[in-house]
This record gives structure tokens, sequence and C-alpha cells, in this order.
């Protein structure tokens, strides 16, 4: 059953990963991929299909919350952009040097992404990028930096990354003792491939050309819907630790909040403008081929651990490997293939708090290898998904110019972090 299970698996990744070739969107190709891995699974299992139905459905329920958290916040974030409210942090930017608008988006988003979360922050920062340089390859090269510094600064953060706050609410690390252990090892998971791709990038940005249509905002009704939509993000992870409701009922509090706000600010106005400016014309422009793809994906995923494959593959390296050091590596590494909430699931379940107890060398270094290892490959990371949904970036082109720097700022931070522990 498992064998078949990830055969179809296999074939669905590879088939993305070579979707220039093949020529099919990459959306289709992970639907059919996420559905055909719960058709094996329902098919080989030896579980009745009653039960099959009720891990599909509990995983759908999962899936449901981050869909749309993604909406939401792409809805948030296309409002912002409709009402020119990124204009008010194009206008800060003053320099038009490439390294040093590099330098500057990756380290807004490195510390933005431990206030909100990796995924939100990236789907703002794409957003801006879009503002700010007009050369399609150098926004690909640009946003490919920003899932690594929003993934990197996720790791440190409680509420920045999924991995870390299921390790937070489990009750295997405290908020201040991640932020002191991690933030200087996540630092470094950045700066090496900053360094690395300063040095061959050179020369001066070329903007983005003033867009000819005429606005319909005043700076009032911009700036008001620009503070209240950043509010209405930061918001979210405050809501999440007030109420201890999952992040989606949050974004979905703050878009209908914001919903309101736009329609009584623009109800005098004609219909046209309305329409505009309004929700529902926002969520016409979100990408929703993307969302899809990220449905299709967390479907895949859902069937190998419903099949135990995530589970069995941990207690193999378990009782392969002897280095816990080298384990939690693999893990982070195996991240960037399969989604890193049920690896760091698989784990909290196979090492009990009474052997490895709050805060210890274990699940500081799982959550860093959990949070960054998903920057190898775009599909690795929600924040890879998002980017690779706004801005068209396949997997190829991922691989070929943002892995290896990945890959190098992966090692770095944990060599830093180990180090760091026997100092």
């Amino acid at each position: 059953m498992n064998a078949l299970l990830i055969i179809v698996f296999c074939a669905g990744y590879i088939s993305i990963a070579f979707e220039n070739i093949l020529r099919i969107n990459k959306s289709a190709i992970a639907l059919l991929t996420g559905v055909l891995c719960w058709v094996v699974l329902m098919f080989t299992s030896v579980s009745e299909t009653q039960i099959v139905s009720e891990q599909l459905i509990t995983h759908l329920g999962e899936i449901s919350g981050i869909l749309f958290f993604l909406l939401a916040a792409m809805t948030v974030v296309e409002l912002i952009d409709a009402h020119d409210g990124f204009e008010i942090v194009k206008s800060f930017i003053q320099t038009r040097k490439k390294a040093a608008l590099l330098w500057l988006i990756c380290f807004i988003t490195f510390f933005l992404s431990a206030i909100l979360d990796n995924l939100t922050t990236t789907i703002v920062m794409v957003s801006l990028l879009r503002k700010l340089l007009d050369d399609k390859e150098e926004r690909m090269l640009f946003a490919g930096m920003v899932i690594i510094a929003a993934n990197a600064g996720g790791a440190w953060s409680p509420i920045g990354d999924v991995t870390t706050t299921m390790l937070w609410i489990g009750g295997q690390i405290t908020a201040f003792n991640i932020i002191q252990m991690l933030i200087i090892p996540s630092l470094i998971c950045l700066i090496v491939p900053l360094i690395i791709l300063s040095i061959k990038l050179k020369g001066n940005f070329s903007s983005v050309a003033i867009d000819k249509e005429i606005t319909t905002t005043i700076p009032f009704e911009r700036n008001l819907i620009f503070g209240f939509g950043t509010m209405a993000l930061i918001f979210v992870p405050v809501f999440k630790t007030v109420t201890h409701l999952p992040p989606f009922m949050g974004i979905l509090l703050s878009l209908a909040m914001l919903w309101i706000l736009t329609e009584l600010i623009h109800r005098n106005k004609n219909k046209e403008e309305r329409n505009f400016l309004s929700v529902s014309s926002a969520m016409q422009r979100i990408d929703t081929p993307s969302i899809l793809f990220f449905l299709g994906i967390l479907l895949a995923v859902g069937a190998l651990q419903s099949a135990n494959v995530l589970l069995q593959t941990a207690a193999w390296m378990q009782q392969h490997v002897a280095n816990t050091s080298l384990i939690v590596l693999l893990i982070g590494l195996l991240s960037a293939i399969v989604d890193n909430v049920p690896l760091a699931a698989a784990c909290m379940g196979m090492y009990p708090l009474s052997v490895y107890p709050t805060d210890s060398y274990l699940w500081e270094f799982l959550a860093y290898c959990t949070g960054t290892g998903g920057s190898i490959l775009i599909i690795g990371s929600a924040a890879g998904v998002a980017a690779m949904g706004m801005e068209k970036i396949s997997f190829g082109w991922y691989l070929k110019r943002i892995s290896v720097l990945a890959l190098a700022g992966y090692f770095a931070g944990a060599i830093v972090y180990m180090l760091l522990q026997r100092a």
C-alpha cells in the first residue's frame, strides 16, 4: 500500500518540478496528485473505508483553516494595494542599489515574520516588490530571498511559524527561551545567502512604471486602509493568543471589519469607483489557482500522514541514525519535500517530554530545522507556495537559483546553533 502511495506522490512531485516541460499548470497536477493519493489509500488500506473517510475529513478541516487564512490574507493585501497603500512604504525606500534594497527587504521580512507569521509576511512583501521592481527576473530573485527571510524569521518566534507554535502550545518550548536561543542561528541562516547573492547583484534596479490609471482614493482613505489593514494583520497572532482560536478565525474577523470600513468610506462614490475599491473586487483579483495548488499539495501530504509513512520514516531514522543532531538535520531537509507540520507532529509523538523536557536541545533544534528547511524547495513551506503562486515562480527556476543559497544558510545556521550549545 505505502509503496504505491509513495510512487503516486513522487510522480506528482516530479511532474510539478517539470511543469515548464510538460506545459501543464502545477495546480492541476497538485489537485490530481492529492485526489489520487487518497484514492490509493482508500482502495489499499487495511482499515475500513469509514475510517479513511474520517481521516480525510479531519485533514480537510486542518487544510481548510490554512486555505481560508491564505484567502483572507491575500484579500487584505489586495485591498491595501487597491487603495495605493504600499506607496506609503515605497516612499520610505530611497536606495536605488539592488544589493542595498535586497538587504533592506530581507531584514524587514525577517522581523515582520516574527510578529505576524511567515505566510502573511510573504504575501505582504511580494506585493510590495511588485510596486518596486519592474524586471520580472529580478523580482523573482527577490521573492526567493523573501521566502528564506520569512521562514528564518518565523523559526525563532513562537508565533512566526506553525511548527514553532505547535511546539510552544505543546509545552516543548517556552517563548522567551526559543527567541533567545534561535534568533542568532536564524539570522545567520538569512545573512549567509544574502552575502553570497549580494556579491553577484550589481547596479541599480529599474522601478515600476507609473500606472496610468487614475486613482480614486484620497490620502486620508489611503492612509486609513493601509493603517487599518496592517493592524488587522498584526491583530491575528494577538487574537490567537487571547482566544486560543485558530489563526484563520482572526484573519476572517479582520477581513470582516475591513470590509465594513471600506463599505462605509466609499458609500457615497459612484458604482464603478465603489466596486473597484470593494472587498468583492479584491477577491476577484486573487490568484485562485495558487490556493488550489496549496490544497492539492496538502491533501497529498495528508494521505502520507494517514498511511503513517511520515511516522515510519521518523522511526526508521531513529533506529538507524544514532546522532540526535543528524536526525533533526535530516528531518529539516525532509521538510523541504513534505510539509513540516506533520513532521513536527510525528517528532512530538516520538519523543516524550519525560525524556526530552521543555526547552531541551532537541526541541529548539527541531524548531530551527523544520522552520528553515522548508526554504530549500519552493513547495517546502507555505511561504514558498504563496510566492510561487503570486509571482508564477517555477519549481525548476527556484531549484536552480535559490535552493543552493537556502541550503547554505540552513547548514550555516545549524552549525552556529550547535556551536552555541557547546559554548
